[in-house]
């Protein structure tokens, strides 16, 4: 059996989005998916909502939220085609055939869902986090941040590393505060503000001036 069987043609797509994200990461291109990723990033407390009941479960039961989007979504990828491909091969040693395509999918996909909620809550607590409890998020603004994945413009912002008074890393997410203003990787830029979980940065006219 190969991986682009017709019934494995679900989860061969998984396996070709899985290689297409972790390329285009190495290569630079990981930029073109930080608004996705700072979308669908779920944040509970936006607008004064948590979630409850049915809602709360299902996000617990996902795991989203507890790490970036990127690596969730990886996951989900990596599992469901796991999953997928190992299902039809036990089903073509133990009943002579696969599964048709269209019932393949969405049971691996119902098992896949789970197994990777189940998976991050470990990863969750080795990734760092974006904030902490040791100092409040507003005593971070006027501090020097370093923009660390792709590029922040207005309405996309970027993942990006500030140091706290104590010396501990915080990684935040970051917009220009001049709205045609681009904050490119590996800038060092200065945190002037802060709205809900975004904080928006001036850059230096003179490298040489931000901070160590």
């Amino acid at each position: 059996m190969t991986l682009l069987e017709p019934h494995n043609l679900p989860f061969a797509g998984a396996a070709i989005l899985l290689i297409f994200i972790a390329l285009a990461q190495v290569i630079g291109m990981g930029d073109m998916f930080e608004g996705a990723d700072a979308d669908l990033d779920l944040d509970v407390d936006a607008d004064g909502l948590e979630p409850s009941g049915f809602f709360a479960s299902l996000v617990s039961l996902l795991g989203i939220g507890r790490v970036p989007f990127l690596i969730w979504l990886a996951m989900l990828l990596f599992v469901f085609a796991a999953i997928g491909v190992a299902g039809q091969q036990g089903l073509i040693e133990t009943m002579g055939a696969p599964a048709p395509m269209w019932l393949a999918a969405p049971v691996a996909a119902a098992v896949a869902l789970p197994v990777t909620g189940a998976l991050t809550r470990p990863l969750a607590r080795l990734l760092p986090q974006d904030e902490t409890s040791a100092v409040g998020l507003d005593s971070l603004v006027r501090r020097d941040a370093e923009i660390q994945i792709g590029s922040a413009r207005a309405g996309s912002p970027a993942r990006s590393k500030v140091i706290d008074r104590h010396g501990h890393p915080h990684f935040v997410m970051v917009e220009p505060h001049d709205p045609s203003a681009v904050l490119t990787e590996g800038e060092t830029v200065m945190l002037v503000r802060r709205e809900g979980e975004t904080f928006y940065a001036v850059q230096y006219e003179n490298p040489m001036l931000a901070l160590n």
